[in-house]
């Protein structure tokens, strides 16, 4: 027996001493087996990527077209507001200083994308109403419901303060040079009795007079205490229905914001965003495509394979653009096709150097001169918003209520062939506004669009090709002369020397013409990071009002 013990308490002994060594017990090595060391946790902190995004900051800024409303969308981003409350902001002032382009009588479209997050599309362009489209093109307007979508989901401030510099604005603005135009121009077409603030006593406004639009005022104090509804189902949208022709109650209550993917593809080791149909994203970003194809990034920006390029690459996507693209809500648009860059590849190859391609008998649409305005944001974490809005032509239908005045997109629906963009009510109509996107593998560098109607495409098209095709920095890219091209005759800010003039005539080009008007090309609103410093950089473009700002957060 005493053998026997000696053995149990050896065993014991030789137990005790293992786990002594050991320094746990077995259930504390279970647990440390699932604990990984604190210093291999450490390093995984360190190299967590979504804790070095969340760390970096970039320059914040506004571009648009006019000053007003720079100051509206900077002033949010000074007090910690997003991307989405800076373009709201300065989306509602500019409706007040340029009432001719857009405002929330009308519609528009816009792009926003965080840092490594996937782009998100805003369609509240403007529909047919369910009695179908009036005489004067209205269509329900959906510029208070985007932007009301918009804040929902992005925005940081309170909703009240994005509102009020529009509201002091209407109060009491000065008059700048291009509304004064505006005013002074459209005098034939406008209802002038309705008009006091415009034309006091008869006589237009002048460049540096006061605009006092109290009407518009209260009508923007409503939405801005009762948001969307008031516009909508509020007695704003009550006095739309006793007032204007085409618009109800049921048309305005049943508006919904389109949501629809936003069109993408790769140029130039960029991927470029562009709106979604039935806007001509996809077409830009072809276009693009063709001309990487056929080796654009070689081509001097002046010469005469640039410009003979360009107008045909063009003029292919603008075939696809009528042809293929609708509301995406009625028909199917092939994007994926458009934006496929080895089917674009094999389009390059039918554009020839020495004559023109042929253009389809029948004529595109060709109506009155349209007009947008464009805003481009980034904020301190480097989301970017691309919006442009408009009321369609200047001062669209002309038609006045509550203080704003009222679209005529619908007249948009004469654009395209081929029953691809046919009205109906709800559906919304094929046109040229295009903001848009460029990102890298991290995220997006760059936001950019413009107005000038069915130019827009054409000439995204240059700038891009320039800033990130050619590698040109953002004024250069913006201030270089700008061309369109309409039939067989090529448009175009400055003329080439006489040589070239006769090389781009060998080829076919029918005539070279001046632009009808100074606002023929638009004015280009873009910011762009620098993916080294989070510095921004930008481009004032003379050919309107339009302004830009930036700053760095303390």
């Amino acid at each position: 027996m005493i053998s026997r013990h000696m053995n149990v308490t050896a065993i014991a002994f030789a137990a005790l001493i293992f786990f002594i060594i050991g320094g746990c017990t077995p259930e504390e090595e279970t647990e440390d087996e699932s604990d990984p060391p604190e210093e291999e946790a450490a390093d995984d902190e360190e190299a967590d990527p979504e804790q070095e995004e969340s760390d970096e900051s970039y320059d914040y800024g506004v571009s648009a077209g006019h000053p007003d409303a720079v100051d509206a969308g900077m002033e949010v981003l000074e007090e910690g507001g997003s991307a989405a409350d800076a373009a709201v902001a300065a989306a509602y002032a500019i409706s007040v200083v340029e009432p001719f382009a857009s405002g929330i009588g009308g519609g528009g479209v816009a792009l926003i994308q965080e840092q490594g997050e996937a782009p998100e599309a805003y369609d509240y362009r403007e529909v047919v109403p369910e009695d179908g489209i009036p005489a004067s093109d209205i269509g329900v307007p959906g510029f208070v419901a985007g932007m009301t979508d918009i804040h929902a989901d992005y925005g940081d401030s309170d909703w009240q303060e994005l509102i009020d510099p529009a509201i002091d604005l209407a109060e009491s603005a000065e008059v700048s040079d291009l509304l004064a135009e505006q005013i002074q121009s459209s005098e034939e077409r406008l209802p002038v009795e309705q008009l006091d603030q415009l034309y006091p006593d008869g006589a237009p406004l002048g460049p540096g007079d006061e605009l006092e639009q109290a009407e518009l005022a209260d009508t923007l104090r409503e939405i801005r205490d009762d948001g969307g509804e008031a516009f909508y189902e509020g007695d704003i949208a009550e006095a739309l229905d006793s007032e204007i022709e085409g618009l109800d109650m049921d048309s305005l209550a049943n508006y919904e914001v389109g949501r629809h993917e936003p069109a993408t593809g790769e140029f130039a080791g960029y991927e470029v965003i562009g709106a979604p149909p039935p806007l001509p994203g996809a077409n830009v970003i072809q276009a693009l495509q063709i001309l990487e194809e056929r080796g654009i990034a070689e081509e001097e920006r002046h010469s005469t394979a640039f410009i003979h390029n360009t107008a045909m690459a063009w003029r292919l996507s603008q075939q696809f653009f009528e042809t293929d693209v609708g509301d995406p809500d009625f028909i199917d648009v092939p994007v994926e096709e458009l934006t496929d860059s080895e089917s674009n590849a094999g389009l390059a190859e039918e554009i020839p150097d020495d004559s023109l391609l042929s253009v389809d008998p029948e004529q595109p649409y060709g109506g009155m001169d349209p007009n947008t305005t464009h805003i481009t944001v980034v904020d301190e974490e480097g989301t970017v918003v691309s919006m442009t809005n408009t009321i369609t032509n200047f001062w669209g239908s002309g038609e006045y209520a509550e203080g704003f005045f009222l679209n005529d997109q619908m007249a948009r629906f004469d654009i395209g062939r081929d029953g691809n963009n046919e009205p109906e009510p709800g559906r919304r109509s094929v046109t040229w506004s295009s903001p848009m996107i460029i990102a890298d593998e991290e995220g997006p560098v760059m936001g950019i669009g413009s107005p000038g109607g069915e130019r827009i495409p054409i000439m995204l098209t240059q700038v891009i090709t320039d800033w990130a095709g050619n590698g040109a920095d953002l004024e250069g890219a913006v201030e270089a002369p700008r061309f369109h091209i309409e039939e067989n005759a090529l448009i175009m800010e400055e003329f080439p020397a006489t040589e070239q003039q006769d090389d781009l005539t060998d080829i076919g080009y029918s005539e070279l013409r001046e632009p009808p008007t100074d606002l023929y090309f638009g004015s280009i609103q873009a910011l762009a990071i620098d993916r080294e410093s989070s510095a921004l950089s930008g481009a004032t473009d003379d050919r309107r009002e339009g302004d830009w700002s930036s700053d760095t957060k303390d």
